[in-house]
């Protein structure tokens, strides 16, 4: 009988220490509490609009040709796709039904309005930082927004990713509920850009690598790395090392306008400054860029595997790379690769061409290059795709030589790289 009550306690000892642990986060979560609604004036409302574009969030939650924040945008994951709900107040469908405690809760909490779990996907492990005034703000202008009934779709999420326990296990994992606090030892100006950034920018989303099972790798934060299901990469903002006020001054630019002396940004970094942060006040900005030279440094980012190319190779296709980059791409970007300030970008030296992946500059070939309409560039210089009219052979000649010239010392691109994306 003691054997057998022993064997029990050894198997129901860590049943119970399991069910503790994925219960602890929920355990410490307080009361739902509503507080005084706060009059919703005009002032309020403005400021919530302000808000939410500093989250982005018309980009997630609006479909291509439907009404904005109306939801409905499929969102890929490596454990399936998700969908991003209706913001706005319709009764059913939407916010409507909603208190401003409960939208908060979802924002710091993760939670909906029934208690259920949300997915990830929303980004409420950065969220969670957000003031309950600036929620209760955000929330007061959803619910001035027109009201546009578009039901939930539910998530086409893998077995076991679409159980609520496999939620609480991630959350136990990877979730801590908490505001941001100011750094009494840090500026009015680097505590008001690490607001931003981490928490409505919600930055490390993509600019921090995950691990597989889609946790954000906090020991390389915005080391940069794969964005998951979307092909592209994202750029460190973390620098080995410091930046220099010309490199900052370029990056205030590419933020608020999308095109800079330099450089152009492109691919879903464009959609960001397009929906979001050419809204934003030119001291928000500067506040960004304050916290972002204050990150700490990580190495480099992992690389995914490529094919080897011998010296040989590469040497093969520097030569006939040289050609192509003539016929194509001189005319825009410089026999030298010097670009032309404000429309083409520089090569020499261009961190998207030069990484130690090839990446992003092999889909901006295949794709086409194009930057944002912003207020300060309403018509932004873009470059064509050259998909169908050079083959993966050309493509990785021209993109070896680019690499490989003007002091660029990147490694070369193997066709099989090419064909992969």
């Amino acid at each position: 009988m003691k054997t057998l009550l022993k064997w029990f306690a050894l198997l129901l000892l860590p049943a119970l220490a399991a069910a503790l642990w994925l219960a602890w986060p929920d355990v410490r979560e307080p009361a739902l509490v509503e507080g005084a609604a706060l009059p919703a004036t005009a002032a309020r409302i403005e400021q919530g609009r302000y808000l939410a574009r500093a989250g982005n969030c018309i980009a997630c939650h609006t479909q291509a040709g439907q009404a904005p924040y109306a939801g409905g945008r499929r969102i890929g994951t490596p454990f399936g796709d998700v969908f991003s709900t209706n913001l706005t107040p319709d009764r059913q469908t939407g916010l409507g039904a909603w208190t401003p405690g409960e939208f908060w809760r979802a924002m710091h909490h993760g939670r909906s309005r029934d208690g259920r779990l949300l997915y990830p996907a929303f980004p409420y492990t950065s969220y969670t930082r957000v003031s309950r005034k600036d929620s209760d703000a955000i929330f007061a202008y959803l619910q001035s927004l027109p009201a546009v009934a578009a039901p939930r779709q539910e998530p086409e999420l893998r077995f076991p990713y679409n159980t609520q326990l496999a939620l609480r296990a991630w959350r136990a994992l990877y979730f801590r509920p908490g505001e941001q606090r100011e750094d009494a030892q840090r500026t009015a100006q680097w505590n008001r850009g690490a607001y931003l950034v981490e928490g409505l920018g919600h930055c490390n989303a993509c600019h921090t690598a995950r691990n597989a099972l889609g946790g954000i790798d906090l020991a390389r934060n915005y080391g940069g790395g794969p964005i998951p299901t979307l092909g592209w990469e994202a750029p460190p903002l973390a620098s080995p090392q410091p930046m220099s006020d010309a490199q900052a001054a370029e990056m205030v630019e590419l933020l608020q306008g999308g095109t800079s002396r330099h450089g152009v940004t492109t691919g879903p970094m464009a959609e960001v400054v397009f929906h979001s942060l050419q809204y934003l006040q030119a001291a928000d900005i500067d506040a960004m860029v304050t916290y972002i030279r204050s990150l700490p440094p990580v190495g480099d980012a992992p690389v995914p595997r490529q094919p080897r190319v011998s010296a040989a190779r590469r040497a093969e296709l520097m030569r006939s790379g040289e050609p192509i980059y003539r016929q194509h791409c001189a005319d825009c970007h410089g026999q030298q690769g010097e670009g032309r300030d404000y429309v083409y970008p520089a090569l020499v030296g261009n961190r998207m061409l030069t990484g130690a992946s090839a990446g992003n500059a092999i889909r901006s070939v295949l794709l086409g290059g194009y930057g944002p309409s912003t207020a300060r560039h309403p018509q932004p210089h873009g470059m064509p795709s050259f998909a169908q009219r050079l083959t993966s052979e050309e493509i990785a000649a021209v993109l070896t030589y680019a690499r490989g010239n003007w002091g660029n010392e990147a490694p070369a691109v193997s066709p099989v790289e090419v064909q992969r994306h």
